[in-house]
C-alpha cells in the first residue's frame, strides 16, 4: 500500500504516514534494541539512507515510480557490472538509473 501521509478526513486508501516517517520509526526500533541481541544498531550508526548512500528524494521518489528508471537489475555499479559480466553480457542494461539513484 502506499503511504498516504497523517490521518485526515476523506483520507485516501493506504498507509496514514509518511515514508520518511516508517523510516525513521524502523531506525528508531532497531537502535532500542539491547546491544546484545542481533539486528541492534548501535547510537554511532548513521540514519538508514545515509549509511545506503541514498538521497531522501531519490528514495521517495524510486517509492513511487520504481519501475520507471529500471526496467531489469537494480544496485549499485559497481554490483551491476560485476553482475553483467557473470552473466556474459556485452552492455550494462540500466546503469545511467543506477549511477542516478545509488551512487
Amino acid at each position: 500500500m502506499p503511504f498516504v501521509g497523517y490521518p485526515r478526513e476523506d483520507m485516501p486508501k493506504g498507509l496514514p504516514f509518511r515514508l520518511s516517517d516508517y523510516l525513521e520509526l524502523v531506525d528508531w526500533s532497531g537502535r532500542i534494541l539491547r546491544e546484545d541481541k542481533k539486528g541492534a544498531i548501535a547510537d554511532q550508526t548513521p540514519p538508514v539512507l545515509q549509511r545506503l548512500n541514498i538521497e531522501a528524494k531519490h528514495w521517495l521518489y524510486l517509492t513511487e515510480h520504481f519501475e520507471s528508471p529500471f526496467k531489469g537489475m537494480v544496485g549499485c555499479v559497481f554490483k551491476l557490472k560485476q553482475t553483467c559480466v557473470a552473466l556474459g553480457y556485452e552492455r550494462t542494461p540500466g546503469l545511467r538509473a543506477c549511477k542516478q539513484f545509488f551512487p
